[in-house]
């Protein structure tokens, strides 16, 4: 088992629902593993669907920042919408998912966006900032953002504001924990 700080209540080891990866058991992640059941057995999503844990690295003012979308939905080779979940409030990750669903494909930019604390969740339009919907009955259907997709917009993220946007990825998603360092699960792929 990997070397976890004391603050950190690690269960063992648990299989990640999507893609039977071995994943350190976390409350964390069982909250996420739950999102995942959520999205296949009741919102219709198939695992292909499902991108887990992709990473944007961000560096400013010597401060080296890994932020997480916990999930992305993809269909038919676009990529619709990010997930990313964290606990306690939303209104103060909205900017950061944003930012997030903006910059993670050059090629795209995510329009749609859900943050979740596995309690509640947000579901917004990443080119106006509109909330779309509220509370976990908010997260569409596969069929709902299927039919979605036809009228939003994918164009990629302009070049010239993309440094900004990994700037307020970097400022937010900066984690100092109790100990005064980063608190991160070393050798975890979710860490």
């Amino acid at each position: 088992m990997a070397d976890i700080p004391l603050h950190h209540f690690i269960y063992g080891n648990c299989r990640d629902f999507v893609t039977g990866e071995e994943l350190v058991d976390t409350d964390d992640e069982r909250v996420r593993q739950e999102l995942a059941r959520l999205l296949v057995e009741e919102k219709g999503y198939a695992k292909e669907d499902l991108e887990p844990r992709l990473k944007i690295e961000t560096l400013f003012a010597k401060q080296f920042v890994v932020s997480k979308i916990d999930l992305v939905v993809k269909i038919d080779g676009r990529r619709l919408l990010a997930i990313r979940y964290g606990p306690g409030s939303l209104v103060t990750r909205e900017r950061a998912a944003i930012a997030a669903a903006h910059v993670l494909d050059p090629g795209q930019r995510i329009p749609l966006v859900l943050i979740t604390n596995g309690k509640d969740a947000e579901f917004i339009d990443t080119l106006t900032g509109t909330v779309l919907g509220n509370g976990m009955a908010a997260i569409p259907l596969r069929e709902d953002i299927e039919a979605m997709a036809k009228f939003l917009d994918f164009s990629p993220y302009p070049e010239s504001k993309r440094e900004r946007e990994l700037r307020i990825l970097n400022a937010y998603d900066v984690q100092v924990c109790c100990a005064g360092s980063p608190c991160a699960l070393p050798k975890a792929p979710e860490g």
